[in-house]
């Protein structure tokens, strides 16, 4: 028989595992006073099919489909932020999930913000079959799911917050064009502006863009990486793999676009071949509502499907990279509060020349109407929803303080001028807005871009009046002054 010293390591070994691999935290720590933050994912990727995408009926998914969480608290304040790899999400469906989710964590809906990475190609849900039941409730469930356990994962925690830029990957694709190049709109009528044109036409494009990448790091007291949060103002990119059946059928693939090869990828970026245990990296869409990924000062060359979204991933995840490295102070004990309004918006009000023309558009035939404008029929019918006066409805609007870091949501497809604004006003050194918060009602174009017409100004696309904007910044700029001051 050996000698019973052969089965145990000298102490200095034993001390040097210990300092390299720190045991998991006690209950104890758990609980300890100051900034705590957790984070959670959850799957929600269709098992149902046919499920239902824009391109319509599949039973293809190409990449996973996700609920990613982050929650965080210190003392009295607290906010937890869901991101649903979704086109969008109506304000019922955010405030059901928050309902539940609060019933279940006892934290209040309004410390809550639920928002969606406005991917085209994410399954939709609904009650019209098996597939769009089962992926409805599996989507809820996930939602309430992940904040949850986000919250129920809250430990001691420090944060940092910084940001670099990608600005090779942003075009404002709102554009003037050449003189007599501009074709009418559904209405009939010319615009100043026109969305995604064809390149030959165009002469300068209508709007700034917003290169910045903006990140708030959390980890552990220990310095492990538990999550981040990420924000860029960037539609989706899109060219996803398609699959041609035996019948010839073009299927569309299930995807979470670049927002979801860039929560794949980050973990790369932060522990490089050994990615971080359980950390979530999540990227939340700013105000992109005239912003896309299509290059028009030059020719892109081909891409394989997905290729694109892969370098936008990769190069939105190298910003958030360097972002991280200059992040030079983690605080444990940072200011935490959240705010939340209820802001009263009218809604557009056609004028009797505009329900005139409708009529009349409804009255062409089928091929006048295409003559006019492949989306005549559509925008005519829309026109005519809106002739009710006075009609008004209440939006969330959402204020968060991280120390020095301030976040703002929005429930539309933003223009980009006003997410600038917001930070050139903001009273934190650092601030970005996450749109499609809390709800989905269409685009906010600023007054200015009202005026020039376009895509995202049209009826039905754009519900509410031109100084929608300016009221939503306003509350959100007086919301960041109150927690300011805190």
């Amino acid at each position: 028989m050996k000698p019973l010293s052969v089965f145990f390591l000298p102490l200095a070994v034993i001390s040097l595992l210990v300092f390299a691999f720190p045991s998991p935290a006690s209950a104890q720590e758990k609980t300890a006073p100051g900034f705590r933050a957790g984070a959670a994912v959850v799957d929600i990727t269709p098992t149902v099919f046919p499920m239902q995408l824009r391109s319509g009926p599949s039973s293809y998914v190409h990449d996973p489909i996700h609920v990613r969480a982050i929650a965080f608290e210190n003392g009295e304040g607290r906010a937890v932020i869901v991101l649903v790899d979704a086109t969008g999400l109506g304000q019922d469906v955010a405030d059901a999930t928050k309902a539940l989710a609060a019933e279940k964590t006892g934290w209040a809906t309004s410390e809550i913000l639920v928002c969606a990475t406005h991917s085209h190609s994410t399954p939709k849900g609904g009650d019209t079959s098996p597939g769009r039941k089962d992926y409805d409730e599996k989507r809820f469930n996930g939602i309430v799911k992940a904040i949850t356990q986000a919250i129920e994962s809250l430990e001691p925690a420090e944060v940092g917050y910084a940001s670099d830029e990608a600005p090779s990957e942003v075009y404002n694709r709102r554009w003037y064009l050449k003189p007599g190049t501009m074709d009418q709109n559904p209405f009939g009528g010319y615009d100043q502006v026109r969305t995604n044109a064809p390149r030959g036409n165009l002469l300068k494009p209508a709007g700034p863009t917003d290169p910045e990448l903006c990140v708030v790091d959390f980890r552990t007291r220990r310095g492990k990486p538990l999550g981040l949060l990420a924000n860029y103002a960037l539609h989706y990119v899109g060219g996803m793999p398609t699959v041609t059946e035996a019948d010839g059928k073009v299927r569309g693939m299930a995807s979470a676009d670049y927002f979801g090869e860039f929560s794949r990828v980050m973990p790369y970026r932060v522990g490089g071949s050994n990615p971080p245990d359980n950390f979530v990296a999540m990227m939340t869409n700013g105000t992109s509502g005239d912003i896309n990924n299509i290059d028009f000062y030059q020719t892109r060359p081909p891409r394989a499907p997905f290729e694109q979204v892969r370098i936008v991933a990769s190069k939105t995840a190298d910003a958030a990279w360097r972002a991280v490295k200059k992040i030079e102070t983690y605080e444990e004990n940072p200011v935490v509060a959240m705010r939340e309004r209820k802001v009263t918006l009218t809604y557009r009000t056609m004028s009797p020349e505009d329900v005139q023309r409708a009529t009349e558009i409804l009255n062409l035939t089928r091929k006048q109407r295409e003559e006019l404008n492949s989306k005549a029929l559509q925008y005519a019918n829309a026109t005519l929803n809106y002739t009710e006066p006075d009609r008004t409805e209440d939006v969330i609007v959402q204020a968060i303080r991280i120390g020095d870091q301030a976040i703002v949501s929005i429930p539309f497809e933003v223009l980009v001028e006003i997410g600038l604004e917001i930070k050139e006003k903001s009273p934190f050194p650092h601030t970005f807005t996450i749109e499609l918060a809390n709800g989905a009602y269409g685009y906010l174009p600023p007054p200015n871009q009202h005026k020039l017409g376009g895509y995202e100004t049209w009826i039905g696309t754009s519900r509410f009046v031109p100084e929608s904007s300016v009221v939503l910044s306003r509350n959100l700029l007086e919301m960041l002054d109150e927690l300011k001051s805190l």
